[in-house]
């Protein structure tokens, strides 16, 4: 007597194909989701810290940082600016030490009850991505700088994230507006995989010659970002 060989039926593959497309479809949404809640994550603390600056300049007619009488007002130890307008190093806002006025910032903004944090040291916080925010004066090359004036980056970015917040600020176009992106692994250096090395500040260094890059590797997360919005 020959067996029956049993097999799907295309009514069940359909249903599989289609339970399958759902849980796809539920993961693809979740990613979304989830890249959304970073970059609105990220764009609050750059709005948050341009309000912050602006209340303390208000408030003490200085820059946190560059604010010369923060020694007197909080009884703290050689951490007054020195009231030149600019806020620590024109090239990065983490130079090492807890002792420039790219730190000294955070100081201040803390003790004015801008920012949340220890109010005994000056460092900087992080981003939802691990990365740092910092403050400097300028970006881009000393000649002709990409960025005038105060502006604050974030740090350790992919690709599509850095560009949904050009877009959301700016023009969406890397090098050019009021907001620039920087590559982290050409201002600092790769492992031998191809790794963006981990940096330890939030800004890029000034380049020798001007990015002529209009857009974003946003295909992968190789590839990370520093962006700074001028306030």
């Amino acid at each position: 007597m020959r067996s029956k060989q049993s097999g799907f039926t295309l009514v069940e593959i359909a249903i599989v194909l289609v339970i399958i497309g759902l849980l796809l479809g539920g993961v693809l949404k979740g990613q979304e989701l989830i890249n959304s809640a970073k970059v609105k994550n990220i764009a609050n603390d750059l709005n948050g810290i341009a309000a912050g600056v602006y209340a303390y300049q208000d408030r003490y007619k200085a820059f946190p940082g560059d604010d010369a009488a923060a020694d007197a007002r909080w009884s703290l130890t050689t951490r007054s600016g020195n009231k030149n307008g600019v806020v620590g190093s024109t090239t990065t806002a983490f130079n090492g030490p807890d002792s420039d006025e790219n730190t000294f910032f955070w100081q201040h903004m803390r003790h004015a009850g801008f920012v949340a944090g220890d109010k005994t040291n000056g460092e900087q916080p992080k981003n939802t991505l691990g990365g740092i925010v910092g403050v400097q004066t300028g970006t881009g090359i000393a000649a002709t700088p990409d960025l005038g004036g105060l502006v604050v980056c974030t740090s350790n970015l992919p690709g599509k994230i850095a560009e949904a917040i050009d877009l959301q600020f700016d023009d969406g176009i890397k090098n050019a507006g009021n907001l620039r992106g920087y590559n982290q692994e050409s201002t600092f250096s790769l492992t031998a995989a191809g790794t963006p090395v981990t940096i330890s500040g939030a800004n890029p260094t000034r380049p020798t010659t001007a990015d002529t890059a209009t857009t974003y590797a946003s295909a992968n997360d190789i590839v990370l970002y520093t962006i700074c919005k001028a306030l």
